[in-house]
């Protein structure tokens, strides 16, 4: 159900009990999706999950919900309640029933070992029936449950494949056992199939206990930023320090921290100096120093480690507004999105379990034709149905994306979503926005010439007046220069912004404006004998500005623009920044540079960080509101096939950009549109990260699809070997088993990826 553009969407989350395989994901999404008012509804077998998207004027949707996955034989949790249960488990958490259910089964095992060395081992009948019937029945009573509720919803799970499978070997068992001989009853038991019941169940149970172990650890990176919040914080009040919970932390409060603990929520210094360990929020493996008229002005992000002083600080976020609380929302919105790629698992899934039964009663009747006995035919049915759960296949793609975006937010790369992290992994080229991308972005005012006739000083205090209330980088540049020189900075008055040219205003009785030297040119100023000067700027790599002012023209004519002063500012390339390119060049992938500068300045400034303008590398002079049709065109340029652009930049004007590639990388140190309309979120602000993005991107990818193949393959390969009657039960259980431990194990292999 789609709603109107007009209708508000809410959002719900919860846990969900009791899934097994990606039949059960299936089955639980088709529940939700017919619920009145729901858009989507996107359940993650990995974290035992259900995301909602609905009409925000549906009323009681959670309960609605909730009672839905209950219908449907599965059990709403709260998730805080699942994380607590997670957090509080130890390693051995959950392995009882699996210990009973070794000990019950390792007396039936014992005498196929036996066979091995001649001996004959063999239990009585009733004994091998005393051992396995509690396991059949009370161990595997979860899959009799679970299986019972599928089947009254006319679909199939791997918890219906294990109670057919193990219930026929069971009762296979009695029938051969109460109608044998008398002779051999009251003697030593006819070869019966107790232990292949028995022990299935007991693998299944084992294998469900390492995987759930192995989920544990795929959450890891999300506990462990849970865990950098602390409870208490220091409060200063009247009466001095007083400690409090964080809960009841505002915004304005003022707090202590002291040496070696960790900053409570965001907020800036203003007494005090310190080193703040921030690694585990932006992968920063340094301290870097803090103080409130330091260059960051002192700002504190909640969740680091402070160093050896003893600081106070404003707090300026609380709660979900904080920057950690950010990064954990988006951390668990990537690991519970499902990736493009899964929409061919729940295609395979939503038919495997019936094609599965099909090929169980095949095989039986099969070989009742062959005639070699119902026994045989039985039991090779029943290996047809416990190989082929359908566990692995669910676990596939979201313990990988659990897996890449847990490691990768511990470096510093926040990936919003899985098909950003699955997008990544073809991109072809790179467009990077140059002023505090590749560059540091604090450029500083390295020259100003001022026309003939006029006064240095007093253009240069009139250009930073008109650009005192403005947060451009080269305004800010401005004003600092000003400042330095101890010019007296007036207030202008109308001061208009014109997006992309410069800003206009009234500084004292004169009408000045500054910007680029295109708009210079469109408004028709005479750059005179400075434009000579501009051009020598341009070419040693500096943007350059100009300031003219607004003169009224001969009665009845039109206003003119007269120039008053040319100013040169020069901004660094970032450390690294040079490497990063080279990198990235190396992976094959294609560098391009955007830039809204003059040609040759543009052009300088690549040359400086490795880019080739000649190959075009460069686009320059290029508007925000083009930056968009930019990333298009470079889209565009492959043909009919086109390339796969990433964006990557820092600033508001850059946003459109990042929407329209096809991902869009935002810098960490940028403004939080630029984060919202990325895909990816770079916390350091390091070019470097890119190259590291699309390399976590191809290593998650690869390990979906190593899962996804062996998932296949397994049940490929050993659907046939088990109809055709070369795997046992036991056999085909143990496999089974390990289908589901190996792509949890091969997804935690990302856990070692370091950029």
């Amino acid at each position: 159900m789609n709603a109107s553009p007009q209708t508000p969407v809410g959002q719900l989350d919860f846990g969900v009990g009791g899934m097994t395989c990606a039949s059960c994901v299936a089955r639980v999404e088709r529940a939700l999706r017919k619920l009145p008012g729901v858009q989507d509804a996107a359940v993650n077998l990995a974290t035992e999950s259900v995301h909602i998207t609905f009409d925000a004027v549906q009323p009681d949707m959670e309960l609605l919900a909730r009672r839905a996955v209950r219908n449907a034989g599965y059990e709403p949790r709260s998730l805080a309640a699942q994380e607590a249960a997670a957090d509080a488990a130890g390693p051995w958490a959950g392995f009882a029933p699996v210990a009973l259910g070794l000990l019950l089964s390792a007396p039936l095992v014992l005498p196929m070992l036996g066979d091995l060395f001649g001996q004959h081992w063999m239990l009585p009948a009733w004994a091998q029936f005393l051992l396995a019937t509690p396991v059949q029945f009370i161990l595997g009573a979860r899959f009799y449950k679970a299986g019972w509720h599928a089947a009254k919803a006319l679909t199939g799970n791997m918890d219906l494949l294990v109670a057919l499978g193990t219930s026929a070997g069971w009762g296979l068992s009695m029938w051969l056992w109460l109608t044998a001989p008398t002779g051999h009853a009251a003697g030593h038991a006819p070869h019966l199939y107790f232990e292949a019941s028995a022990v299935v169940i007991t693998l299944v149970l084992l294998g469900k206990w390492l995987e759930a172990r192995a989920k544990r650890q795929t959450t890891a990176a999300i506990r462990a930023l849970h865990a950098l919040r602390p409870e208490v914080a220091h409060w200063l009040g009247r009466d001095g320090e007083v400690d409090v919970p964080i809960a009841e932390v505002m915004a304005g409060d003022r707090l202590v921290v002291r040496p070696g603990e960790r900053i409570p929520v965001d907020g800036r210094i203003v007494e005090g100096h310190t080193q703040v360990d921030e690694s585990m929020l932006t992968g920063e493996p340094l301290p870097v120093a803090r103080s409130a008229d330091g260059p960051q002005g002192g700002q504190l992000t909640g969740g680091s480690i402070n160093g050896e002083g003893r600081i106070v600080m404003q707090v300026t976020a609380v709660g979900a507004e904080t920057v950690l609380a950010r990064i954990i929302r988006l951390v668990e919105d990537a690991q519970a999105a499902k990736a493009p790629i899964q929409r061919l698992v729940d295609q395979v899934a939503a038919v495997f379990v019936p094609i599965v039964l099909a090929i169980a009663l095949a095989t039986l009747l099969g070989w009742l034709w062959a005639g070699v006995g119902l026994e045989t035919a039985l039991i090779r049915a029943v290996a047809v149905l416990v190989i082929a759960c359908p566990c692995a296949l669910g676990l596939a793609t979201p313990a990988a994306i659990m897996a890449g975006t847990g490691v990768a937010a511990q470096q510093g790369i926040l990936i919003k979503d899985a098909a950003a992290l699955e997008t990544a992994h073809r991109v072809d080229t790179v467009a990077f926005d140059k002023t505090g991308t590749l560059t540091v972005g604090q450029p500083r005012l390295t020259a100003f010439a001022a026309a003939l006739g006029q006064d240095e000083a007093q253009l240069l205090a009139c250009a930073a007046s008109l650009q005192s209330g403005s947060e451009h980088p080269l305004a800010r540049a401005v004003l600092h220069a000003a400042q330095e020189r101890g010019l007296a900075i007036a207030a202008p008055a109308g001061v208009r912004a014109v997006p992309g040219r410069g800003t206009e205003g009234v500084v004292g009785a004169r009408i000045v404006l500054v910007g680029s030297l295109r708009w210079m040119q469109e408004l028709g100023v005479d750059l005179g004998s400075l434009q000579a000067q501009a051009a020598q700027w341009q070419g040693a790599g500096a943007t350059v500005s100009a300031l003219a002012e607004r003169v009224a023209g001969e009665p009845g004519g039109a206003d003119a623009y007269v120039l008053r002063a040319m100013l040169a500012f020069g901004d660094e390339p970032k450390p690294g920044a040079r490497a990063a390119l080279a990198a990235l060049r190396a992976r094959g992938v294609r560098c391009v540079m955007v830039s809204g500068d003059n040609r040759s300045a543009a052009e300088a400034m690549a040359r400086r960080l490795g880019l080739e303008p000649e190959n075009g590398d460069v686009l320059a002079e290029v508007l925000p509101g083009d930056k968009a049709a930019a990333v298009r065109a470079l889209q565009q340029q492959g043909g009919a096939a086109g390339h796969i652009v990433a964006m990557v930049g820092d600033g508001v004007n850059d946003a459109p950009a990042l929407a329209a590639a096809d991902v869009g990388m935002a810098m960490g140190n940028g403004t939080d549109v630029a984060m919202h309309a990325a895909g990816i979120t770079l916390m350091r602000g390091d070019p470097q990260l890119v190259a590291a993005a699309l390399d976590i991107s191809h290593r998650t990818v690869a390990k979906i699809r190593q899962n996804l193949f062996w998932a296949f393959a397994y049940n490929v390969a050993g659907i046939p070997l088990a109809a055709l009657g070369y795997l046992n039960p036991v056999v085909a259980g143990a496999a089974m088993a390990l289908s589901s431990v190996s792509v949890m194990t091969n997804a935690l292999l990302l856990k070692r990826w370091r950029p």
